[in-house]
């Protein structure tokens, strides 16, 4: 059109100034020319157009919150390979979690954030919230050892130390391990859990103590050696054979006079031992360990037996269902993390080994990627016969939680739990649990 109307111009232009005919068709030839060229040239506009539309409504969609989620880990796992190297050149990583807790007891809570057993004797309720439960934790890899042998460690430390209030809270060592490695060999000495007692239920409520403490969940973190041999049975089947020594932390009877309880030998050496055979893939895993815990107890110049016997497990028949848990039986299981009676003080001043029964176990569920679901219980019962009157027969702790991921390294938790403590003499306390917790890992 704008080409049209200025031919018209120019002929107008022409005739009026007196140019030339021939001229004046020249100059319209080429406009007729160019006028051509832009028709096709739009066209092949056009038909890019339409070759792009059709190309858009033909890829790939938007990527998922799931897909973002994956390249997101992908990114913090490529992070997690920095490295500090300290002054021995020795790559130090740094790792832990910073948490949060807002938890609520009951009236037979004893004012503490996690109550092992519900009280005897009823108080107020409390509620309150802390960053006590956060850990700190540095994990390294060592320098090569004689004969094709590895070495690592780590050491992991958090704030339950000290007062619960606010501002007053200590620095304290959690766990510590150094381990050397010749191919399916490894000794190692640290503190950790029991050799004979190594798992435990998933929460995020109870992380200053083990969850399940005095419930079935053998826990105490002392010192102690261990060698591990692998012996294989195939690609994916095998036993790993544990054995070594743990240090058990002794504790007087509760009628024992402020004479008697000196004479308590703290610590004594227990010798532990774990043969834990598995099978299977990382979809579908089974495993299952019985073991061993014999130690002798010294108090007011005698001797308690402390025999138990142990098994766990760990069942995944799916990728989104685990089960797993411990059992224990024996005598004397304090020393080790269960209820503080581990042998009574007869009124003739002998003393006897609490014969006790234990165990926990969990049911995980994983219904999406970012969501998990935990059941867990546990149990420790001692014989009545063997207890004085204000000692605890049965300790009962009941639990589920929500974990849900936010982010990669970022997790909500929401906790209900109830503790039932029946007592030799005086009965059934109840004590309620609720806790909501935020972690950030690192």
């Amino acid at each position: 059109m704008f080409i049209r109307l200025t031919a018209l111009l120019l002929g107008i232009a022409a005739t009026a100034w007196g140019q030339p005919a021939a001229e004046t068709q020249r100059i319209l030839e080429r406009l007729e020319k160019l006028e051509k060229q832009n028709q096709e040239l739009m066209a092949e506009i056009q038909s890019l157009k339409q070759e792009l539309a059709g190309a858009s409504e033909h890829s790939a969609p938007e990527p998922t919150l799931a897909e973002r989620m994956d390249v997101q880990e992908a990114r913090t796992a490529d992070l997690a390979q920095s490295k500090v190297e300290t002054t021995q050149r020795i790559p130090v990583s740094l790792t832990g979690m910073v948490l949060f807790n807002a938890f609520s007891n009951g009236r037979s809570g004893g004012t503490l954030q996690n109550p092992v057993s519900a009280q005897l004797s009823p108080g107020s309720a409390n509620t309150g919230a802390t960053f006590r439960q956060t850990v700190l934790g540095l994990k390294f890899n060592g320098p090569d050892l004689p004969g094709g042998g590895t070495s690592r460690g780590s050491v992991y430390m958090d704030f339950w130390g000290g007062a619960a209030a606010p501002n007053n809270n200590l620095f304290r060592l959690r766990l510590a391990t150094l381990s050397m490695t010749w191919k399916d060999t490894t000794i190692t000495a640290g503190q950790d859990k029991p050799i004979m007692a190594p798992r435990e239920p998933t929460t995020l409520a109870q992380v200053g103590l083990a969850p399940l403490s005095g419930a079935g969940n053998l826990w105490n973190w002392n010192p102690e050696v261990r060698v591990e041999q692998n012996i294989r049975f195939g690609t994916t089947t095998g036993v790993r054979a544990e054995t070594g020594l743990f240090e058990n932390t002794e504790l007087a009877p509760s009628n024992a006079s402020a004479a008697l309880a000196a004479t308590l030998e703290k610590y004594r050496p227990a010798w532990e031992g774990r043969f834990n055979f598995y099978a299977g893939s990382e979809n579908r895993h089974f495993e299952f360990a019985p073991g061993f815990h014999v130690a002798q107890s010294h108090f007011a110049g005698q001797s308690a037996p402390s025999r138990l016997f142990t098994a766990d497990w760990f069942v995944k028949p799916a990728s989104f269902l685990e089960f797993n848990g411990a059992f224990f039986r024996g005598e004397n299981a304090a020393a080790t993390g269960g209820l503080r009676q581990g042998f009574t003080l007869l009124p003739n001043g002998s003393i006897i080994p609490v014969h006790v029964t234990g165990g926990w176990s969990q049911l995980t569920i994983f219904p999406t990627a970012r969501l998990s679901v935990h059941l867990y219980g546990g149990f420790e019962g001692d014989r009545g016969a063997d207890l004085l009157p204000n000692n605890v027969r049965r300790n009962l702790i009941y639990a589920g939680n929500l974990i849900y991921k936010l982010a990669p390294n970022i997790l909500a938790a929401f906790e209900v739990s109830q503790n039932r403590t029946i007592y030799a003499v005086s009965g059934l306390r109840l004590n309620n649990h609720y806790d909501l917790a935020i972690a950030y890992l690192f």
